[in-house]
């Protein structure tokens, strides 16, 4: 693909295939259709919330190569919602169309060996850490690192799944087993050390194809069972901070070359940033954009997919973002009765624990000092 072909805005009427059906799916597709794209998602799950506002959909499995080459077929261009894909199957949409990120991104930040190394190696601090294989690798990791720690599934953990504390008391070999957590397969590990942080940050990057890039303001986030509740901006840190942390995003952006979004969590603590993951996609933190921003997240991944003008991620109000989980959601009539809340719903069917059914802004306006 030559250089004029990876770099020619996409014009209106193109068709942008999103490979996943979730909610992020959703909410970009919706944007898509405000500049005047159609959408194409591919995934295993029928009438999935992406679905529902999409021109079309390919319900077929993500390894399925016959399906790949017809939707890719389709398709302008191909990016994706998720990270829990095979990156072989991206890589060989790669060969027909062009997927923006790069299939590359996707197979560094699915893995979080691969992901740790690549902060480590363009001087982004994170946790200690060490890669596990084993059950020794384990003793010998522990020993290294100390109690407690946190023991991860290199690949396939989100929202608390495939991870174990571990503790004082914690039973090492009980710990290694129980790595899967429900998952199909626990494979490689990596144990990471607890650190002292105030908080939780992250930054949403956009990157262009001709290296310009655009960063919303970080979002302070607060987790609850794993699973992130609320997202506050603006976020109770310094300016220096702040210009510290979307500066750790782009140049992660950067280093990797991504075309679209990059999502950076970090851990502040008293000495400073640490990065702690990264998705190459649009990012629940950021769904106060939506509301609060002259560009939000999802438009502006669709700007930088396909090779459109990145628009202003400049802040207008103070805002914040409240997953609804579960049954959560029900209370849907008593918030639309909130005048500074705005509320976005999924479409998904059945409410389940821990699952994310929609999402609340509440938006004030921006206060003088921030």
């Amino acid at each position: 693909m030559s250089q004029d072909q990876s770099t020619r805005p996409l014009p209106p009427g193109s068709t942008i295939g999103i490979i996943g059906s979730g909610q992020l799916g959703r909410m970009a597709a919706l944007a898509a259709a405000r500049l005047g794209y159609r959408v194409h998602v591919y995934s295993p799950e029928a009438g999935s919330p992406a679905a529902q506002v999409s021109d079309c959909a390919t319900v077929a499995a993500y390894d399925d190569e016959a399906a790949i080459e017809r939707f890719a077929a389709q398709v302008d261009v191909v990016t994706f919602e998720f990270e829990n894909i095979p990156a072989e199957s991206v890589r060989l949409m790669a060969e027909h169309i062009p997927v923006r990120p790069c299939w590359s991104v996707l197979e560094v930040a699915q893995d979080r060996i691969s992901e740790k190394r690549f902060f480590n190696s363009i001087g982004i601090e994170t946790a200690p850490w060490r890669e596990v294989t084993s059950i020794d690798d384990l003793r010998k990791a522990v020993e290294e690192i100390g109690r407690p720690a946190v023991l991860k599934t290199a690949r396939l953990g989100y929202d608390g799944k495939g991870q174990v504390k571990i503790g004082p008391d914690t039973d090492l070999a009980e710990a290694w087993a129980a790595l899967g957590n429900g998952l199909d397969s626990a494979g490689p590990g990596v144990l990471e050390g607890f650190i002292d942080f105030l908080g939780e940050i992250s930054v949403i990057v956009a990157r262009g194809a001709d290296g310009e890039w655009a960063a919303f303001d970080p979002a302070w986030n607060i987790h609850h069972d794993h699973i992130l509740d609320i997202t506050t901006i603006p976020a109770p840190i310094a300016p220096s901070l702040s210009d510290q942390a979307m500066d750790i995003a782009h140049r992660a952006a950067e280093a990797l070359g991504v075309v679209g979004l990059l999502a950076v969590e970090m851990f502040v603590t008293p000495n400073g940033l640490l990065a702690n993951e990264m998705a190459p996609r649009p990012h629940n933190s950021g769904h106060w954009t939506m509301d609060a921003c002259v560009t939000d997240q999802f438009e502006q991944f669709v700007r930088a997919v396909c090779c459109l003008p990145l628009g202003s991620p400049e802040r207008h109000s103070d805002a914040e973002m409240k997953n609804l989980i579960g049954s959560d959601a029900d209370q849907w009539l008593d918030i639309l009765r909130d005048p500074a809340a705005k509320l976005h719903l999924y479409g998904k069917a059945e409410a389940r624990p821990g699952r994310k059914m929609g999402h609340v802004n509440r938006i004030r306006p921006r206060s003088d000092h921030s």
